[in-house]
């Protein structure tokens, strides 16, 4: 069995009384897209924070490649090859579209100093094509703040994939984007993500969105996980029913 991309083991961090990971342990496979899902306040944008260098856990190791990287700074973990996104979009505001990945792909490239122009002939090429992947080329030059929700969702993972990573974290990728549209954001994200053979994590309360999209799913419950495996199967156990979906509290009040 090849060694995994990301290995976490015995993670733990606490918050005052409320403990946010309590010895987790979970494995990332290469070219894998996992989801994270499990109640609010369960752990799960702890553990992305934690992965990217944001929160340093009290307890445990992450290992990425094989090499330890566990409370590496966020610039040295994307150096080596993680980038994430958020569940608000990190945009530019007042910047294009293809001005706010250009912005990425010049610090990728360590190239671009200010008061040089950012959109030399290599760099808007490069945008664009990311652009093109993501399905917004049409949207290059709109400015962020003329976005949908969808397309800032969009523009936001096209930034990180700008950083060319290995792993992508995704934070809530379809939320606030409207119920008509997530699954069209979804095609577009995880056809670029199949596309670049970039491996994906990323958290998410909407159940079709994770049967449809995630190879494999992780739950999480008070800091643990409470199960891992593939999301038909995941999906129809007893306690995830119970404890994330709510089924059986529904069925006892109808």
């Amino acid at each position: 069995m090849s060694e995994p991309l990301l290995s976490a083991r015995g993670l733990a961090i606490a918050f005052g009384g409320v403990r946010a990971a309590d010895g987790v342990d979970l494995d990332v496979a290469e070219g894998e897209i996992l989801a994270i899902i499990g109640p609010n306040g369960a752990g799960k944008t702890t553990f992305i924070n934690m992965t990217t260098g944001y929160l340093r856990p009290q307890a445990g190791r992450i290992l990425f490649g094989g090499e330890d990287i566990t409370g590496l700074a966020p610039r040295a973990i994307v150096r080596r090859g993680i980038a994430r996104s958020f569940q608000i979009p990190q945009l530019f505001a007042e910047q294009t579209v293809i001005e706010n990945v250009a912005l990425k792909v010049a610090a990728r490239r360590g190239f671009w100093r200010a008061f040089t122009p950012l959109l030399d002939h290599t760099t808007a090429s490069e945008a664009m094509r990311l652009l093109e992947q993501v399905g917004l080329a049409q949207l290059a030059t709109a400015r962020a703040t003329e976005l949908n929700e969808g397309a800032r969702k969009l523009t936001d993972v096209a930034m990180a994939m700008a950083l060319e990573p290995r792993l992508l974290l995704m934070d809530e990728p379809t939320s606030g984007v409207a119920s008509a549209e997530k699954f069209a954001v979804m095609d577009t994200l995880v056809g670029a993500l199949r596309a670049r053979r970039t491996t994906a994590v990323f958290v998410e309360h909407d159940m079709e969105v994770v049967e449809r999209y995630a190879d494999r799913v992780a739950v999480w419950s008070q800091g643990k996980i409470l199960v891992a495996g593939p999301p038909r199967e995941v999906l129809a156990d007893p306690a995830v029913l119970r404890e994330v979906i709510g089924v059986e509290t529904a069925h006892a009040g109808a």
